[in-house]
């Protein structure tokens, strides 16, 4: 994409979400010529679509994300571990694996860490970094502000907001979602050192969003409407 610095540097501030559990691989290759096309950070995959990511994506410049424990995180320690070390190994440079939810609610701190640390160690181990996912519309800011604290013992490279499936049933029984909100972006900027990135994911969908987003301390986004952002963009002729 031969376009301004400024929309290029936004290009790479997304990670193309290819992860709905409905998508055919026929859709993931088209998901991953787009963000070819766009020069986006990486294009964002469950784990058996990553040798289909990396047909379209080797040599691009473009990165494969792989998920797992996605999108709720309810794999042994053990799994996530050998899940995470497959997908790094099969060609993702980046990983992003969803916390033990109920574990976090229980307050079970040392089992949290424990995981956290373990597959880290071995995603930072074969030269790829991690993203732990609190899904935050489960939790209360007390949570978010202790994970913050553990990620950044663990020298996690980014944390984020949401898986962008994480439905929480309401009074009426129906199931939605925030996603990544204003105040658990500040939140989480707050009580994460600068060497730890913030990703959000859910509910950012326009340039506008992603603008906004930025200035609360956001330095990659997991997005859908890549196409309709960027050309957003480029009909406004973004600059930095």
């Amino acid at each position: 994409m031969d376009d301004s610095p400024g929309l290029i540097a936004l290009a790479k501030m997304i990670d193309h979400s290819l992860l709905h559990p409905t998508m055919t691989d026929e859709e993931i290759v088209a998901g991953c010529t787009l963000a070819k096309h766009y020069a986006v950070a990486t294009a964002c995959v469950k784990p058996y679509a990553i040798p289909l990511a990396r047909s379209v994506l080797d040599g691009s410049g473009v990165g494969i994300c792989a998920v797992i424990a996605f999108p709720h995180g309810n794999s042994t320690t053990a799994i996530k571990i050998k899940e995470a070390e497959e997908a790094v190994l099969g060609g993702a440079g980046e990983i992003d694996m969803v916390v033990n939810v109920g574990r976090v609610l229980g307050g079970d701190w040392d089992e949290v860490s424990a995981e956290i640390g373990a597959v880290n160690g071995v995603v930072t181990g074969h030269h790829a970094l991690l993203k732990v996912i609190f899904e935050n519309d489960y939790l209360e800011d007390a949570h978010i502000v202790r994970l913050c604290e553990l990620c950044a013992e663990w020298n996690v490279a980014f944390v984020k907001t949401s898986t962008g499936y994480g439905f929480v049933k309401q009074p009426d029984g129906m199931y939605a979602y925030k996603g990544a909100t204003d105040h658990h972006l500040r939140l989480m900027r707050r009580h994460c050192p600068a060497h730890v990135a913030i990703k959000a994911a859910g509910g950012v969908r326009t340039l506008d969003d992603v603008l906004r987003v930025r200035r609360l301390g956001v330095s990659r986004i997991g997005a859908t409407a890549t196409e309709s952002i960027l050309e957003e963009a480029r009909r406004r002729g973004f600059l930095p």
